[in-house]
């Protein structure tokens, strides 16, 4: 191949669609249209001499020849943006950049929706997503650009990984109105009727125990956990409903009360408030474009 007639710029295209294995997904993470991005998948084929991608229901399956080549593509690509990443032109009412952040269903509660109004203030053409947390991945989707930041409790992380404290989210009780506990909203609830009723869980693992727990056996107590369910949605769906308590992040609780018909209590015991921090690849720390969305992170989650 003649490298000096091949448009660099496909190799972007390239990525995008390893990455995402959809030709309108990859064509929202480089601002393509799908037609663009399908005749830049032919230019590429014909340059490359392999079908590359082979679609297999909705997905693009990569071939043996796009799977060799995806790491050196990624790598490449990841060198030139650190050699010119000097550059500190960012336009935001140009940009037309999808974000993707990753965390749990508590930001797409109280932090997406504000983040986006505020977006599209100033970037009507940027787009923004997030995904479902993946504690464990979070590396590994940092590495990949498959995500651009993580919003997490503190992580254990390699030194090619920033991150930056976002707030404190300390535990509430939540409960149904209607439920009788002993105590009136915004109290502590009663100690023995907290480890007495049965009780849901947010857990992505399927876990049954968590830092309420550990600060209840410091206590020498236990409580009756019953239900686990990954998000803090489903959660306080499912004490709406009567007869289970939970234990959630203040903030999310707050602002789902009044919405879903729940009290909110203080915790009966001390349970240590847990830090929220974003995280993202070092080598963005001075890309205009990444840093701009970390204002704005930060901007919205200042007052939480």
């Amino acid at each position: 191949m003649n490298i000096a007639a091949f448009d660099l710029n496909l190799l972007r295209v390239f990525d995008a669609l390893m990455r995402e294995r959809s030709v309108t997904r990859a064509g929202e993470r480089v601002g393509l249209s799908q037609p663009a991005v399908s005749a830049a998948l032919g230019r590429l084929r014909a340059a490359l001499q392999d079908q590359l991608f082979v679609r297999r229901g909705t997905e693009m399956v990569p071939t043996p020849r796009a799977e060799a080549l995806a790491e050196p593509v990624r790598a490449a690509l990841a060198q030139l943006e650190t050699a010119l990443g000097g550059d500190d032109r960012f336009d935001p009412a140009a940009s037309t950049r999808t974000y993707t952040l990753m965390g749990a269903d508590f930001f797409s509660t109280l932090v997406l929706p504000r983040l986006f109004e505020r977006v599209r203030a100033e970037a009507p053409g940027v787009r923004l997503r997030l995904v479902d947390s993946a504690r464990g991945e979070v590396d590994r989707l940092l590495q990949e650009d498959a995500i651009d930041l993580a919003l997490e409790r503190p992580l254990s992380t390699p030194s090619w990984i920033s991150s930056e404290r976002l707030f404190l989210s300390p535990f509430a009780v939540i409960a149904a109105r209607s439920e009788n506990v002993g105590a009136r909203p915004g109290e502590a609830f009663p100690l023995d009727g907290f480890c007495a009723l049965p009780q849901a869980i947010r857990s992505i693992d399927g876990s049954m125990s968590g830092l309420v727990d550990q600060a209840l056996a410091e206590a020498g107590r236990t409580r009756e956990v019953v239900l686990a369910l990954p998000h803090f949605q489903s959660v306080a769906l499912a004490v709406a409903r009567g007869g289970l308590i939970a234990c959630v992040p203040r903030q999310f609780a707050d602002a789902v009360a009044t919405e879903l018909g729940l009290s909110v209590y203080l915790p009966p015991i001390s349970v240590p408030v847990p830090e929220i921090k974003m995280y993202w690849r070092k080598r963005h720390d001075r890309n205009p474009a990444h840093a701009w969305l970390r204002a704005r992170v930060l901007d919205v989650v200042a007052d939480l």
